[in-house]
């Protein structure tokens, strides 16, 4: 809380600091006006004075700057029409900073109000991103854990991409899947499809049993009601793995989903399901019978698991992120680190910004431990 407090007045001391800036530039106006001769009137540049204020002032700091400027004005014509008040080119130059400090100071209240609530927007979106998707564990029985989220929008930080993990009496539970669509209504139903899934991993299923439940839950969950004839409209993709403590043998059902990348000294080997099924929620349609497939996943592998919006990442020539090319020769063992460089050569392809989510875990195993 101390340092939450010291951060907010950090920009106060700032923006009070910089203040002196268009003050001086009153005060070197008023003299240099005041000293010119009678064919030079520099009054007008009085007004840049409170337009630079809203740089970095809020209302009141340009309320201020505009009265000093005001009153700079006022002296100025007083100063130099000695003979008589006012003159009527310094009477208009006054109503014209009058006005225009006016504009200045409403223009600042506004944004000031739209900034909170876009600062309000940001922190329920972020509510409820730890909510639906909370960061996973860093240490899952024998597996190291490490988890990104990379928005498109980044007033949103939520979108359609989902993962989540479940720990079984013999090893770990893991999806990772992508909504179709965008927007609240795809957060709405990775929610549901997260909700599924920590429901029903925990129980002593087969990872085939499981799948076949997901997508008679997304096939009803995510129906409206009274819409039964409209089976296929919304699905999910997603690939869901069943890693054993003590076996190095990876159980995979891979529902329209990128395939896993296991990196393996420098070398990454995509594994491609042998007996792919149709995405969640098409189930009633295909009526698919789910065949689990299997891979090795060895003490010293890192294993990746990813959504389309990494793989599907454009650069400025529409070029695809070539993933598994850009990962050959990493050798990072620590799920962190490797998320870190993969997030940073990543955002480099796009040029810093994201055309979708994009969602990221990396795992890698240590020692089996004993029983």
């Amino acid at each position: 809380m101390p340092q939450r407090r010291e951060g907010l007045r950090r920009p106060v001391r700032a923006g009070r600091a910089l203040l002196a800036i268009p003050i001086a530039w009153i005060v070197a106006v008023s003299v240099i006006d005041i000293l010119a001769p009678p064919n030079i009137h520099l009054g007008p540049l009085l007004v840049a004075a409170p337009a630079i204020t809203t740089l970095f002032g809020g209302p009141w700091s340009v309320g201020l700057v505009a009265a000093l400027a005001v009153i700079a004005q006022t002296i100025i014509g007083l100063v130099r029409d000695s003979d008589r008040l006012l003159s009527s080119n310094h009477q208009a130059q006054i109503i014209a900073l009058v006005l225009v400090g006016t504009a200045l100071v409403i223009f600042c209240v506004v944004r000031e109000r739209r900034a909170k609530e876009l600062a309000q927007v940001r922190y329920v979106s972020e509510a409820a991103q730890r909510v639906v998707l909370p960061p996973l564990p860093k240490k899952l029985g024998p597996l190291r854990v490490a988890s990104l989220y990379l928005a498109a929008e980044a007033e949103a930080q939520i979108g359609g991409d989902l993962y989540a993990v479940a720990r079984t009496t013999s090893g770990t539970r893991l999806i990772v899947g992508d909504v179709r669509g965008k927007g609240l209504t795809a957060a709405n139903d990775a929610a549901l499809l997260l909700g599924a899934f920590r429901v029903a991993a925990h129980r002593p299923a087969s990872l085939g049993e499981l799948v076949s439940y997901l997508d008679r839950s997304v096939c009803w969950d995510l129906m409206e009601p009274g819409e039964t004839g409209r089976y296929g409209e919304t699905f999910i993709t997603a690939t869901i793995l069943d890693i054993p403590d003590r076996d190095d043998l990876v159980q995979m059902v891979a529902c329209g989903h990128p395939p896993p990348v296991v990196l393996r000294n420098g070398r990454p080997t995509t594994m491609d399901a042998l007996h792919p099924a149709p995405p969640l929620g098409l189930g009633e349609l295909a009526h698919p019978r789910y065949q689990v497939d299997t891979f090795q996943f060895e003490v010293g592998d890192l294993l990746l698991l990813y959504t389309d919006g990494v793989t599907e990442a454009r650069d400025s020539t529409g070029t695809f992120y070539p993933l598994t090319e850009r990962i050959t020769g990493w050798t990072e063992n620590d799920p962190d680190a490797f998320l870190g460089r993969l997030r940073r050569d990543l955002l480099h392809h796009v040029g810093g910004h994201l055309n979708d989510d994009a969602a990221m875990i990396a795992l890698a195993r240590t020692a089996t431990p004993r029983p």
